[in-house]
Order: C-alpha cells, then structure tokens, then sequence
C-alpha cells in the first residue's frame, strides 16, 4: 500500500501511482496501514436439512442457508406439512429448458473462458452447479432462431418426397456444438424435440407460417422424424422423445404449422408409429404440445385405438387453461404419461411475481399434476431479446442474458429450486399444504427426501414441516421458495 498525506486516499502501489503521487507532492512512502481483510462467514451450524432459498425481493437468489434446523419431537409453528413416503405417485425425467437456435448462438458466441464454467454450472448438480437434466430443441428452426428453416428446404415448386436433400447441418454452426458439451457433461441428460413446421413444400399454404401438412407427406414426414433422429444420433445426440408438432393449434407464429387432433391421431397411427418401428427407433412419441384449455386434444389422440400404442403421453404448455387438466388427461388414460413442456417469461419481466406464479404453477402445480418434467422456455437471449424470427417472439426473455456479460433471470432460480435437487429418477410422494405454503414433496434414488415449498402469501410464515412423527420448524417471508432437502 501507499499512503498520500492525509488529503490523498491510500492507493494500491504500482509504479505509475507513485509518479502520480511525487507529481502531486504527496507521501509516497510505502504504508504500513493494511486492507481491513473479508469478513469471516459464519461457521456452519449443526443441521438436519439443507435449505435453498429465493426471497422475492431478489435479496436472497438460491443461497444455502446457513440455519439451525433440527428434528424434534415438537413444532413450534401453528400449521404443519407433513411429508409421506408411502404416497408415491409418478417418477420425474427432469427440469430444464428450452435451447433455441437463438439460445444456442448465443451460447456460441462466448469465449471459452466464460462458456465452460457456464455449462458445468448448468448441467453439472455438485458444489454450486444447477443439474440442468431435461432440454426441449427445436425440429429445425422455432421462432427463437435468427431465420427460419427446415432440414429439407427447397426452391418454390420443388419438391423432395424421397429425401434425398435431407440435411442437419444447419445445426452444425451453433447447436450441435453447443449439445456436444452439454451430453459430455451431463451423458443421460433428456431431449426433447419439437418441430414448429414441416418443409413448406409439404404444406397447404406453402409457408412457413400456418397451414397444415398435406395429406400425401404423411409417409415423407414421418421419414423426416426418422432420419433426423438418426442423424442426431450419429452426432452423438440422442434424442429421447419428440412431439410431431409444437402448438398444433396456434397458426400465426413464424414458423408454425397448424395439425388438428384427428389429424395427428392419422398421422401417428398411420405414419409416424409405423416408421419408427420400422427404423428400430425407441424414440418415445408424445401427443399434443400446447395449452391445458384443450385437454380434449390429448384425449382424442388417445383415445384411437390404433393411435394410442405408439403414444408415451402428452405434453401442455399454461398459455391458457388450468394445470389441473394434466391431472384430468392422465385419469382417462393412468398408463401414459404427463409432460410440461414450455411457458415463458415476458420481458423485462416481475421478479417476484413470475417467481410467485412459476413455482406455484409449474414446479409445484404441474408435478402435483402428475407430470414427469417442467421446462421453462428459452435459455437464452440477449438483451434486446434477440434472436427472433420475424413474427417471432420480441419479449422472450431468457433464464440467461448474454451480451459482454452474463446475467441471470427469474426462470433460472425457478428451475434451480427443482432440477439441483429432484433427479431424474425421484419420485414424487405425498406431501400437504400449510396455509399460504403451497408445496411439492420427492424422493430421490439415495432416498432422501425434498420438499419445495412457496409462500404464496404476503406475510412472513412459519410452518412445521413433519416426517416419521418428527418435526422441523422454518419459515418463510411473503413471496419466498425455500428447497428443503434431508
């Protein structure tokens, strides 16, 4: 250190201070006087519970905290959560995200100094890491890519009914780079993909916007699913499910493809199903892909007789409708299973709000709704929520920001509560509310038990959270997650 007289601050000693310091006529005698060092963080106490929080206000973001929670035979709280093991209900694929085209460019565009420890952060689940376990992609480009494409794009009048112009390596820039890291970091991560729209020679409008697949590609586009799968794989990519058609319903996105239920009923007991087995493909087929306000389309798939033995399941996004239609879906049908796949943020975004409405929504309402997943929507955008096709999506705002920095929004804290903790493989088991907690409750392989719990309310509240006659008292402020994990 160096030390000016008393009218000069100290300074961090270096050369060219120093000759600024004798220019100004100062001391420029090195100081004895040393930086007060950090403050010594508080020695862990004695506890049976990790606990993960996320305070509303943004002034706590998914930090261990550092409490005294010990099992007792008594709760000091009026309300209790008690959490059962013997309720078992269905096991959970993963918590993760969607990596747009646009997310994966941006991805791509990072220095590897910044890109690597991001990754890990992302889908590794020790020390500080999130265990990213679930991605949805896209089919070609969605409306988060730069422009729009299929993987057999041809010229206007031109079609290819055989294939023969097939091609992924549009992905080969941005995507599969980035997939590569990822699988290598996380080798049995789950994904996803989704098409927004088949080759618009295959299309009625002939556009990438709207329209529906004719009826004559039936067999062409289910060749397509089969030969991207493949090619995926060649890639070392191995893609777990698909769903023949992200938002069968909403025509005005760009890209976009409109397929009416009985439509991909045809479609998947006709072409799609039959192709796959053909091709040896275990690629799982799940049905639908948007809004809980139709539960009728999943169940008309479902219930065709010929359709319904290639089908895993469904897939719902919360646009519109109620979560507790994924409960009504999988009681019409208990051998098929629930997914959710998409809901976004609207930039710039309600921090405590969007917390509030995610976690008590997806994280918790859609697992107690039986689904096996919950996937927020794009990882990534920059900060003007680039890319976009046009038509495209202009508010999305990603879990990450990228621009000469990254920075971390509302849906990376809301997955994080889940996917660090809730491994692909637990089991969601039995666990009740305490009023204005509303909670979820896992068992995870080593058999450890996890609850999230949301404080839907205003005011802070404590609550005992119960197991094997046991208790544990905590609380939380208004609007707060907690993870509790023993």
């Amino acid at each position: 250190m160096v030390s000016f007289n008393r009218k000069y601050p100290k300074i961090m000693f270096n050369p060219v201070v120093l000759l600024f310091c004798m220019m100004l006529g100062g001391n420029c005698k090195k100081s004895n006087v040393k930086e007060n060092p950090p403050p010594t963080p508080d020695p862990p106490v004695a506890s049976d519970m990790l606990f993960y929080l996320t305070s509303g206000d943004r002034d706590v973001l998914f930090n261990r905290q550092n409490v005294r929670l010990i099992f007792s035979t008594t709760g000091s709280a009026a309300n209790t959560i008690e959490i059962d093991t013997t309720q078992i209900f269905q096991s959970i694929d993963g918590f993760g995200y969607t990596l747009t085209g646009g997310s994966a460019s941006l991805l791509n565009s990072l220095p590897a100094a910044t890109l690597d420890p991001l990754l890990k952060e992302l889908f590794l689940w020790d020390s500080t890491n999130i265990g990213v376990s679930y991605l949805r992609i896209s089919i070609g480009a969605s409306d988060l890519s730069a422009s729009t494409f299929t993987y057999d794009d041809m010229p206007a009048g031109q079609t290819d009914i055989n294939l023969t112009n097939f091609s992924i390596d549009k992905e080969k820039q941005d995507l599969l780079p980035i997939l590569k890291k990822i699988v290598a970091l996380n080798p049995s991560i789950k994904i996803l993909g989704s098409p927004w729209s088949a080759p618009v020679w295959m299309k009625t409008n002939g556009s990438f916007m709207g329209g529906s697949l004719k009826p004559e590609y039936y067999t062409a586009y289910a060749n397509y699913f089969v030969k991207y799968i493949q090619a995926m794989k060649a890639e070392g990519i191995p893609i777990d499910a698909i769903t023949p058609q992200n938002e069968p319903l909403h025509g005005g996105n760009n890209p976009s493809m409109v397929m009416q239920a009985t439509e991909q009923a045809t479609f998947i007991k006709n072409n799609l199903g039959p192709a796959f087995v053909a091709a040896g493909i275990n690629t799982k087929i799940i049905a639908y892909d948007h809004n809980a306000d139709r539960p009728d389309y999943p169940l008309t798939v479902l219930n065709d007789a010929a359709a319904k033995p290639y089908v895993n399941g469904s897939a719902f996004h919360l646009y519109g409708g109620s979560i507790t239609a994924l409960t009504q879906v999988h009681d019409a049908h208990p051998d098929k299973d629930v997914y959710f796949t998409e809901q976004w943020v609207g930039g710039p975004g309600n921090f405590p709000g969007d917390l509030k409405w995610h976690v008590e929504n997806l994280i918790i309402g859609a697992t107690r709704n039986w689904s096996r997943n919950v996937l927020e929507w794009n990882l990534a955008a920059d900060p003007a929520y680039n890319p976009h096709t046009p038509g495209g999506c202009t508010t999305c705002l990603g879990a990450l920001t990228i621009s000469t920095t990254v920075s971390r929004n509302v849906s990376y804290y809301i997955i994080a509560h889940a996917s660090k903790f809730v491994r692909p493989g637990s089991v969601r088991i039995g666990s009740k509310d305490a009023g204005p907690i509303v909670t979820v409750a896992f068992k995870t392989p080593e058999g450890k038990k996890v609850l999230i719990a949301l404080n839907k309310g205003t005011n802070t509240e404590s609550f005992n959270i119960k197991f094997n006659g046991k208790m544990v008292t905590s609380s939380l402020n208004g609007g707060a997650v907690g993870t509790y994990v023993w």
